[in-house]
C-alpha cells in the first residue's frame, strides 16, 4: 500500500512536470514562430495525456473490485485513450496543414537563440525526470511509472533533434528546414496517436500482451519449481495496472488440497515478486497423468511411471496449448 501511494504520488508531480514543460515549448513558438517548435510543444500532449491517464490508472488501481466491477476498473483507462489517441492525431493534422501553409506563405522566424535554449532546457528534465521515473517504477514494479517515465525519455529525444534543427536554421538562415522537420514531427504525431488507439483497442478486446506473456514466461523459467510438472492454457491479460494470470498448473496427483495450495501459493508468490501485487490469479491444478513421468523431475517420486527422460523447457508456443505436454 505505502509503494502505491508513493507511485501516485510521483505519477502527480510527473504530470505537473509535463504540463509546465507543454507550457514552455509554447512559449517558444510564440518567442519563434517555428513550426518545428511548434509541433514538439503538441507532440508533448502525448506525454501530458500520458501522465494523466497514468494517474488515473494508479488511482483506480488503489480502487477495490465491487459485485458491478469483479475484475476492477482498469479497461476505463482503455476508453479514455482510444479518445485521447484521437485528439493527437487531430494535432498532428493541424501540425501538417500549417507546414503546408508556411510553404506557400513562409514566415520570418524570430528568437531562434532563445528558443533553443528552452528546448534544450526541457529536454535535460524531460530526460532526468524520465530516467528517475523509470527506476522508481522498476523499483515499486509499477508498470504505470515505467511507461510514463519511457514516454518522457522518448520525448526529450525527440525534443533534442527539433533543437538540433532549429540549430541549423539559426546558422544557415535556410527556413525550409523549419518546415520540413515540422511536417515529419505531424508523421510522428500522428503515429503515435494510432498507436494509442491501437492499444487501446486491443485492451478492450483482451488482446494478450506478448511481451508480458514472454516475460511472465521467461520468470517462470528462471526459477522454475520441479513440483510445477507442467504449464499449459496460460493466459495473461493486462487492465490498466492490473495483471490478470489464467493458467492450468500440473501438480502430483497425490497431493492432498492443502500441499496443492502451498505448491500454488508458490507459483503465485514467485510472478508477485516480479511484477508486483496487483497481480490477480485464476489458476486450475490438474494431477498429473503417467504420461507426465518423462518430463517429472521429481527424482524421489514413489508413484513414477517411468523415468524421468528431460526437462520440457515453457515456451509461448506450448503454454497456450490447452493439452498437457507429453514427449512425442
Amino acid at each position: 500500500m505505502q509503494s502505491a501511494q508513493q507511485n501516485l504520488k510521483i505519477q502527480f508531480y510527473l504530470t505537473i512536470l509535463s504540463v509546465v514543460l507543454f507550457i514552455l515549448k509554447f512559449v517558444a513558438y510564440f518567442m519563434t514562430h517555428s513550426l518545428s517548435v511548434l509541433s514538439d510543444a503538441l507532440e508533448s500532449i502525448v506525454n501530458v495525456l500520458a501522465g494523466l491517464i497514468g494517474l488515473y490508472s494508479l488511482y483506480v488501481a488503489a480502487k477495490p473490485k465491487d459485485k458491478e466491477h469483479p475484475y476492477g476498473h482498469g479497461k476505463a483507462e482503455f476508453i479514455s485513450a482510444a479518445f485521447e489517441g484521437s485528439l493527437i492525431i487531430t494535432a498532428g493534422l493541424i501540425i501538417l496543414y500549417e507546414s503546408i501553409d508556411a510553404f506557400i506563405h513562409p514566415t520570418e522566424l524570430h528568437s531562434l537563440d532563445n528558443g533553443i535554449f528552452i528546448l534544450l532546457t526541457t529536454a535535460i528534465l524531460n530526460l532526468g525526470a524520465g530516467w528517475f521515473v523509470k527506476l522508481k517504477g522498476k523499483k515499486n514494479k509499477s508498470l504505470a511509472l515505467i511507461s510514463s517515465g519511457q514516454h518522457l525519455i522518448i520525448d526529450s529525444l525527440t525534443t533534442f533533434a527539433v533543437a538540433i534543427g532549429v540549430g541549423i536554421v539559426l546558422f544557415t538562415d535556410i527556413t525550409g528546414i523549419d518546415t520540413g522537420i515540422a511536417v515529419a514531427m505531424s508523421f510522428w504525431i500522428m503515429y503515435n496517436g494510432y498507436k494509442i488507439i491501437r492499444e487501446s483497442l486491443a485492451g478492450i478486446m483482451d488482446e494478450a500482451d506478448m511481451a508480458l506473456l514472454e516475460a511472465v514466461i521467461e520468470e517462470l523459467n528462471l526459477s522454475r519449481n520441479k513440483q510445477w510438472i507442467d504449464l499449459h492454457n496460460l493466459r495473461v491479460i493486462k487492465y490498466g495496472t492490473h495483471i490478470h494470470v489464467d493458467c492450468h498448473l500440473t501438480v502430483q496427483w497425490y497431493l492432498n488440497v492443502n500441499e496443492a495450495h502451498a505448491v500454488v501459493e508458490q507459483f503465485t508468490n514467485l510472478i508477485k515478486n516480479k511484477f508486483g501485487d496487483s497481480v490477480e490469479f485464476f489458476i486450475h491444478t490438474d494431477g498429473c497423468m503417467p504420461f507426465s513421468c518423462p518430463i517429472c523431475s521429481i527424482s524421489d517420486c514413489e508413484k513414477r511411471k517411468a523415468p524421468f527422460q528431460q526437462k520440457l523447457d515453457w515456451t509461448v508456443e506450448n503454454v497456450l496449448s490447452d493439452l498437457k505436454h507429453q514427449l512425442t
